[in-house]
């Protein structure tokens, strides 16, 4: 479950997200899970 200020990156491409709101489910990009690189 991500949360608000956490971000996240793809192992594949490269793309990295901050997250503005948090939900539940998982980050995923190109078709695998993002990998969590920061917290709040």
């Amino acid at each position: 479950m991500a949360q608000k200020g956490e971000t996240y990156k793809c192992n594949v491409c490269g793309n990295v997200v901050e997250v503005k709101q948090g939900g539940a489910g998982t980050l995923v990009c190109c078709g695998q899970d993002m990998q969590k690189i920061s917290e709040g």
